[in-house]
């Protein structure tokens, strides 16, 4: 019982020291807990322009994030979902066959599952190129839906936040459960959110809506839709987001400065 207590204790050690790392590091961590700042409107006009992110809809929940200093990121990658090059870095969710690949082409450089091995918790801080790459596991359900009853398997999901020219972008990738306060807490501030709404193969429509809320990204980008209507999606959550159809349009060109003023839910073509 004492050796089981203490490796408890030293688990929790390791954990905090390693989140606490990351806080270091991250800048949407340290800009989430530190007190509002306000930018004279003056300095904000003479500032210089912001380095602009694109972000390209590929199709199901694969997103492709071009980097000012040229990194390529493809989430949930699964080699079928493809557009321009390849990516350099390929982050993967272990649902489905349509979030991953195990046999991803071998001029990926960097592939990123986000599911652990022999039980661990898959544990990413890293600085590629111009971007900083973190995640925050969450539990997912061997069978599709929150409410299937399936197994659960833990940390079987990442949720991927990438850092990069001033902008904090995540990916909550195959989500299944609700979201608490620790999880909230290792996301930080969000101001480009990617998030499913299929409403049945992941959470509710419900579900889904209040952690968007919660997070209140000044960008919500929706993926993994099937046959849901928007209307019913913007309804939950409210009335506090703007929706923007960019009919026509698959890539999403932004920087800080171009950021919406009002959360705007924004639909890519093909979504």
């Amino acid at each position: 019982m004492l050796r089981l207590l203490a490796a408890l204790v030293l688990l929790g050690t390791l954990t905090s020291h390693a989140v606490a790392q990351d806080a270091q590091r991250s800048e949407c961590l340290a800009m989430a807990n530190a007190p509002p700042r306000a930018i004279p409107v003056n300095f904000r006009r003479v500032a210089a322009k912001a380095d602009e992110v694109a972000i390209t809809y590929a199709g199901h929940s694969t997103y492709y994030i071009d980097t000012p200093g040229g990194v390529r990121i493809a989430t949930d990658y699964n080699g079928v979902y493809r557009t321009g090059r390849l990516p350099d870095v390929a982050t993967m969710n272990r649902a489905h066959a349509t979030h991953y690949t195990l046999f991803p082409d071998p001029r990926i450089p960097h592939v990123l599952h986000g599911w652990g091995e022999n039980g661990q918790a898959a544990h990413y801080a890293d600085r590629i190129g111009d971007v900083y790459i973190r995640n925050v596991t969450t539990d997912i359900r061997r069978y599709w839906g929150e409410d299937s009853g399936g197994e659960m398997i833990k940390d079987g999901n990442s949720i991927f936040i990438f850092e990069v020219a001033g902008l904090c972008i995540g990916h909550l990738g195959h989500l299944h459960v609700k979201l608490d306060d620790s999880h909230f807490a290792a996301i930080g501030r969000l101001d480009i959110v990617m998030v499913p709404i299929d409403g049945t193969y992941t959470m509710s429509l419900d579900g889904i809506s209040e952690i968007t809320k919660r997070l209140r990204a000044s960008v919500v980008l929706p993926m993994h839709r099937f046959a849901t209507p928007l209307d019913e999606f913007m309804r939950l959550i409210g009335q506090q987001f703007d929706i923007d159809r960019r009919g026509g349009e698959r890539t999403l060109r932004i920087s800080r400065d171009t950021l919406p003023a009002t959360p705007t839910v924004i639909i890519l073509d093909g979504v």
